[in-house]
C-alpha cells in the first residue's frame, strides 16, 4: 500500500461520508466491460466541480490491491453486478493527481521527473528484485514488472490536463509531458502492461494538427459524453429525488442548474445542487472556482463576432459553433469558435450536438457570464443593457413608437454582424434587444405551440414578478405590417395557452420593412376571458 501505487480507499470513503451521496458506481461497470482491451483507454473530461476527482478516487478504491473495499461497495450499484468480486481489489493501481505534483514542484519543468521518481520508488518497494536503480523510466519499469510477473496495471490520472492549461505558454513543459504520456500509453509495449487507463480533467486530449496526441484513447466530454453521460454530473431523476427529500421546488432547481444536454440526459451541476440542498439558497456557486478568473480574458478576446455571440446567448438564443478546430489547449485559440468550445468544456456553455449550437444552460451560468462581462473592456455590455432596459420599459408602457425606435437602434449599434435578409434575422435581433427582460422573465419561448399555430416569442414572468410584470406575446412580420402581426396573435388565440401561468398579458406586433429599413410596433393589452 502506497500513496500513489496501490492506494487505500480512504479518499473515496470521504465521499461516502458526505451528507449527500449519489451512487455513480455504475461507472465502474462500464470500466469492467473494457478491461484489458483496446477500448480500455478512456479520457473522461468534464468541468470543475463535476465530480472528476470523486470518480477517480472511486475507481482507485475499487481496483486497488492496497484496499479492502467489499463492504464499501457491496450495497451500491456495482455490488449488484455479476462481475463485482471478479475485479474487486485485484490490480496494481497507479493513481496520480497531476495538480498535486505541480503544486509540490518548485518548477513545472520538474513535474514529469517528480512523478517518475516517486512512483518508481514505490514500485521498487514491491518489486525490488525486478527494478534496480538503473531503471529510470516509468514505462520501462511497468514493462519489466509485467514481463517478470504477468501483472498488468490500472493507471488513473486525475487533472491530466493541468499542465496544458496552467502552462499554456510553456511549450517545452507541454511537449515533455505529452511525450511522457505517449511513452506510457501508446504503442505495442503499453498494450502488454495496461489493464485500464483512465484520464480525467477539464479538457479532452491535446491535438497535434487535427489528430489527438493519444489517438488510442476514447474521449468522452461535454461535446460527446457517450455511454458515460449519466456519470457526469447529476441526472434529472437524481435531482428530483433530492428535491423531494430536501423540500425544494424542482422547477426552480431546473431553471437555475439544469441545461447541460448529454445524449438523452439532462445533467445538473452537482456542486451547485449539493450546495443548494445543504445551504438552501438559490445562487451561483461558480464564483469560488478557479475557472471564473480564466474566462474573463477569454471573453475579452477581440475575435470577430465573439461578443455578439455571447450577448445573443445571454438573451436566450443558441449560436452555431464549429467545435472541430479547437486544439484542446489555450495557447492555440485563434477564433470565436475556439473560445466558445473551450467555454463548453469548462461548463460555462451548454452544447447540442444535434444542432451544433452553444447556449447559456441555466440561470447560474447566465449570472456568472454577466458578472464576467462587467469586468474591464465590456463597457459596451453595460451600455447594451441600458438600451435593453429602455426597450423593456417602452414595451411595458405600451409605447409602440418608442419600441420600434429602440429595436432599430439596437440592431444598428450592437448587432451589426446580423444582416437583415429575412424574418429569422429579425428574430435574432429581437432576442438581443430584450436581453434585460431575462432579469424578470424566464428564457423566452421561441415558436410556442398554441391551439392554432406558433407564437414567435413568449416572455413569461418569473413567479416573484408575476404581479408586476405582464407576459409578452410577440409576433414578427417581414414586409407586412405590425397591425397584421397583432391580428394574427388575436385570430390564432396565442394567449390562451399561457393564461394559467401569468397575470396580465401584452400583445406585441412588430414589422420590419425591407424597402425603407424601418420597424413599426403596435402593442395592446389582452383581456382575459
Amino acid at each position: 500500500m502506497g500513496r500513489f501505487l496501490n492506494p487505500d480507499n480512504s479518499a473515496f470513503q470521504v465521499a461516502l461520508n458526505s451528507k449527500i451521496y449519489i451512487d455513480k458506481t455504475g461507472l465502474i461497470a462500464c470500466m469492467n466491460d473494457v478491461l484489458d482491451s483496446t477500448d480500455g483507454y478512456i479520457c473522461n473530461s468534464r468541468p470543475r466541480r463535476f465530480g472528476k476527482s470523486y470518480a477517480a478516487n472511486m475507481l482507485a478504491a475499487y481496483y486497488s490491491k492496497g484496499a479492502d473495499s467489499e463492504e464499501m461497495f457491496f450495497d451500491l450499484e456495482i455490488g449488484k453486478t455479476e462481475d463485482f468480486k471478479k475485479h474487486l481489489n485485484k490490480y496494481d493501481v497507479i493513481h496520480i493527481d497531476v495538480q498535486w505534483f505541480l503544486t509540490n514542484c518548485e518548477e513545472a519543468e520538474n513535474v514529469v521527473a517528480y512523478i517518475t521518481r516517486i512512483v518508481l520508488d514505490e514500485l521498487r518497494e514491491i518489486y525490488p528484485e525486478i527494478l534496480s536503480e538503473d531503471v529510470r523510466s516509468l514505462p520501462d519499469g511497468l514493462s519489466r514488472v509485467k514481463d517478470k510477473t504477468g501483472q498488468k496495471f490500472i493507471i488513473i490520472i486525475d487533472e491530466w490536463d493541468v499542465l496544458i492549461r496552467d502552462e499554456s505558454a510553456n511549450k517545452k513543459v507541454q511537449d515533455e509531458y505529452i511525450r511522457f504520456l505517449r511513452s506510457m500509453f501508446k504503442g505495442t509495449e503499453p498494450t502488454k502492461y495496461i489493464q485500464l487507463a483512465y484520464l480525467t480533467g477539464i479538457l479532452p486530449i491535446k491535438k497535434e494538427r487535427t489528430q489527438s496526441a493519444l489517438n488510442n484513447f476514447r474521449e468522452y466530454s461535454m461535446l460527446n459524453a457517450g455511454p458515460l453521460a449519466s456519470y457526469i454530473g447529476f441526472t434529472e431523476e437524481e435531482v428530483k429525488e433530492l428535491c423531494e427529500e430536501y423540500k425544494k421546488d424542482f422547477s426552480e432547481v431546473k431553471r437555475w442548474y439544469d441545461g447541460y444536454q448529454l445524449g438523452k440526459y439532462h445533467v445538473y451541476n452537482p456542486n451547485a445542487v449539493v450546495n443548494l440542498m445543504t445551504d438552501g439558497n438559490f445562487q451561483s456557486y461558480w464564483s469560488g472556482t478557479a475557472s471564473y478568473d480564466s474566462i474573463v480574458p477569454l471573453i475579452n478576446m477581440d475575435f470577430d463576432g465573439l461578443k455578439t455571440a455571447i450577448i445573443e446567448m445571454l438573451s436566450g438564443a443558441a449560436v452555431e459553433v464549429d467545435v472541430a478546430s479547437f486544439q484542446n489547449d489555450i495557447a492555440n485559440i485563434v477564433n470565436k469558435d475556439d473560445v466558445l468550445t473551450y467555454l463548453i468544456h469548462m461548463g460555462y456553455l451548454g452544447y447540442s450536438g444535434a444542432s451544433r449550437r452553444a447556449f447559456v444552460p441555466n440561470e447560474e451560468i447566465r449570472q456568472e457570464l454577466i458578472r464576467a462581462t462587467r469586468r474591464k473592456r465590456w463597457n459596451e455590455m453595460l451600455l447594451f443593457q441600458q438600451e435593453s432596459e429602455l426597450l423593456l420599459d417602452a414595451t411595458l408602457d405600451m409605447d409602440g413608437e418608442a419600441v420600434a425606435e429602440r429595436i432599430e437602434k439596437i440592431h444598428e449599434e450592437y448587432a451589426s454582424t446580423i444582416q437583415y435578409n429575412n424574418e429569422n434575422s429579425l428574430s435574432s435581433v429581437l432576442a438581443l434587444a430584450y436581453l434585460s427582460a431575462m432579469q424578470y422573465y424566464f428564457k423566452p419561448v421561441r415558436e410556442l405551440p398554441t391551439g392554432r399555430g406558433f407564437a414567435d416569442f413568449v416572455f413569461i414572468p418569473k413567479p416573484e414578478y408575476k404581479s408586476d410584470y405582464p407576459a409578452l406575446v410577440v409576433e414578427l412580420k417581414w414586409n407586412k405590417s405590425a397591425v397584421s402581426a397583432l391580428q394574427q396573435i388575436k385570430d390564432r388565440k396565442y394567449p390562451d395557452s399561457i393564461q394559467d401561468y401569468t397575470g396580465d398579458i401584452l400583445l406585441v406586433g412588430i414589422n420590419y420593412s425591407k424597402k425603407d429599413k424601418k420597424h413599426e410596433c403596435v402593442i395592446k393589452a389582452y383581456k382575459k376571458k
